[in-house]
């Protein structure tokens, strides 16, 4: 009997044998597991518990090398790394995808200079690839040249950036209230990207965007269009269309296109000052806002024919209020896309109270002569508290003096002269 018809009968012969629910452990004799006794294990099962379990298939696992897929951005660099736990003595190989062999161990094998080595050991070959261009994308293979020849696959997928977006379609102003279509553009992005629109911060709900491949075979162009009914606030506003992208990392790639938009203007009258009185200068400023800017103004007054003023300028001066000034006034501003009229009541109110000189005069004589009053009223209440203390100490010592007096029988009168240096003393009794 061959060995091609032997190894079923062998296989069968060892899944009958062994006993039930038993296991090879890795060395290499049968374990008993809990199963009931006299089950037996379908044939596929005792085949591939056999062929893992045995001590050659986990030491050929060990030599098994293992690596991983990379995402790199087109430009970009990769970094290739294949590992294994069990060498035999044996180097590790990187291949490109045309299965040129990149790196035998540290030995490099093709003359690329962006293919560099990163590290070289028994148990690990890494090499970086720079520049990397969307050629680039494909399988590399790890490769250990064992008993058989193993091998792990690694798949690099390149990101193609996309173009900065172009819009077209705004060719000169637009008229309020009218409609228009832009359209936005990019190439060079694989996978394909997506376009968005918006208006200042407001987004606008633009058509899907279409796909269409380059002719490189690997790259997309994308498109999109947006349509929109313009008003007098869009004059000036930016309208942006951005590509989004996963190679881009959150970063802003957009386009923006600033619309103008003519528009009627808009009209109102400001007064300097804003409560007039008669007697005073009044300017009455017609203001005008519009695309273009009014260039006529027309000012008129209910009432009065012919109108007051055309011109330029937009204010109308009265240089000295009357109360015939009273009324309505209208303005009324044009520019190339229309007129708008404003009107304002006048109401000239009677002139303020202005102080003669000869009353500031007086005012401030009767200020003087009011506070040198104060000052002498406050000096005579000083004084005649004064004097009040002191009379009362004088009639005091009076009184104390009476109380001392001789009879009315004696006297004693003491000659003026000095008291010392024996001067004689006079006394004369009565």
């Amino acid at each position: 009997m061959g060995a091609p018809a032997a190894l079923p009968l062998l296989l069968l012969f060892a899944c009958c044998w062994a006993p039930a629910g038993a296991n090879l452990s890795q060395d290499g004799y049968w374990q008993e597991q809990d199963l009931e006794l006299g089950t037996l294990a379908p044939l596929d099962e005792a085949i591939s518990s056999t062929v893992w379990s045995s001590p050659e298939m986990l030491a050929s696992q060990d030599s098994q090398p293992w690596t991983s897929d990379e995402t790199v951005v087109a430009g970009g660099t990769v970094v290739l790394k294949c590992q294994v736990k069990d060498h035999e003595d044996s180097s590790l190989q990187w291949s490109n995808p045309a299965q040129q062999t990149l790196y035998f161990g540290e030995k490099r094998a093709l003359r690329d200079n962006r293919i560099q080595l990163v590290s070289s050991t028994p148990h690990e070959l890494s090499i970086s690839i720079s520049n990397v261009a969307l050629a680039d994308e494909g399988e590399y293979t790890c490769s250990i040249f064992t008993m058989p020849v193993r091998t792990a696959k690694s798949l690099v997928t390149v990101l193609g950036i996309p173009q900065k977006p172009i819009i077209t379609g705004y060719k000169s102003s637009l008229r309020e209230k009218e409609t228009t279509t832009l359209n936005c553009q990019s190439s060079g992005s694989k996978p394909a990207a997506q376009l968005t629109w918006r208006k200042g911060d407001q987004e606008l709900h633009g058509e899907p965007t279409r796909i269409q491949e380059d002719p490189n075979g690997k790259t997309f162009t994308v498109s999109s269009s947006v349509t929109f009914q313009v008003t007098r606030e869009d004059d000036g506003a930016n309208i942006v269309c951005s590509v989004n992208h996963e190679s881009l990392k959150g970063a802003d790639r957009s386009t923006s296109q600033r619309i103008e938009v003519l528009y009627t203007p808009t009209v109102m009258i400001r007064p300097d000052p804003p409560h007039p009185r008669e007697g005073q200068k009044l300017l009455l400023h017609c203001e005008g806002h519009g695309n273009p800017v009014p260039q006529q103004y027309l000012w008129e007054k209910e009432g009065s024919v012919p109108p007051l003023k055309m011109t330029q300028e937009s204010a109308l001066i009265f240089p000295f209020l009357n109360k015939s000034d009273s009324g309505t006034y209208g303005c009324t501003a044009t520019s190339n896309m229309g007129s708008q009229k404003a009107y304002y009541t006048l109401n000239v109110n009677d002139p303020s109270p202005v102080p003669s000189s000869s009353s500031t005069y007086h005012a401030i004589i009767g200020g003087i002569v009011a506070f040198i009053v104060f000052l002498l009223l406050i000096l005579l209440i000083f004084l005649g508290h004064y004097l009040i203390r002191h009379k009362g100490t004088y009639l005091t010592h009076e009184a104390k003096g009476s109380d001392d007096a001789p009879d009315a029988d004696t006297a004693i009168i003491n000659a003026e002269g000095g008291q010392s240096g024996g001067e004689d003393k006079k006394e004369y009794f009565i």
